[in-house]
């Protein structure tokens, strides 16, 4: 569960199922359930069938944890980027060690949690430009980019496109749970 859309199509699926949805945020989720009427392994396959996998193990949930926070600081915590270096955020936000989650965030997903955290970054400007409320200017501040320069060269790095390019074309954004996924060369 990673976009808030996930969340209240989860509270949504859960409800409907009978389940009594007690807690709910990204990338976790409480409830209970009459047990005469359904099991647990009910609620695990329901959930899997529409894509959602239980976390396992401990590690599991510290990157399910991480994901969470990156999309909460890039997509939902509005100009906080340009106040807060993304490790310090992660740190502060998770307890532990920036070295720790971008360890284990490379083990589990196969990509690094600095280059997850670019492309999460990408896509928000990508979003910003469609919706034309702010300039490039204005959109690299709030994203933590030191220069628009240098907003502009890792967005063609990532995309294939230049900035400008991409305002002219029909535009392809990436759904949040996709990236770092599918292959993105950074």
């Amino acid at each position: 569960m990673v976009s808030s859309s996930c969340v209240k199509y989860i509270r949504l699926l859960l409800s409907n199922a009978g389940a009594e949805v007690s807690m709910i945020r990204l990338g976790e989720v409480e409830f209970g359930y009459d047990p005469l009427l359904h099991s647990e392994s009910y609620f695990t396959e329901l959930m899997a069938s529409e894509g959602y996998e239980p976390i396992v193990s401990r590690e599991e949930h510290i990157i399910e944890k991480t994901k969470a926070a990156v999309i909460e600081l890039i997509h939902h915590a509005g100009n906080v980027n340009s106040l807060i270096r993304n490790s310090d955020y992660l740190v502060e936000r998770l307890g532990m060690s920036y070295t720790y989650l971008s360890a284990l965030f490379s083990k589990y997903e196969h990509i690094t949690l600095e280059k997850f955290i670019i492309l999460h970054k990408i896509e928000k400007v990508k979003e910003q430009l469609e919706y034309g409320e702010f300039t490039l200017s204005e959109i690299a501040l709030q994203l933590g980019y030191s220069s628009v320069q240098y907003l502009s060269n890792q967005f063609k790095l990532v995309t294939g496109i230049s900035v400008s390019d991409y305002k002219k074309s029909e535009s392809t954004r990436i759904p949040l749970e996709l990236l770092g996924k599918i292959n993105q060369d950074i």
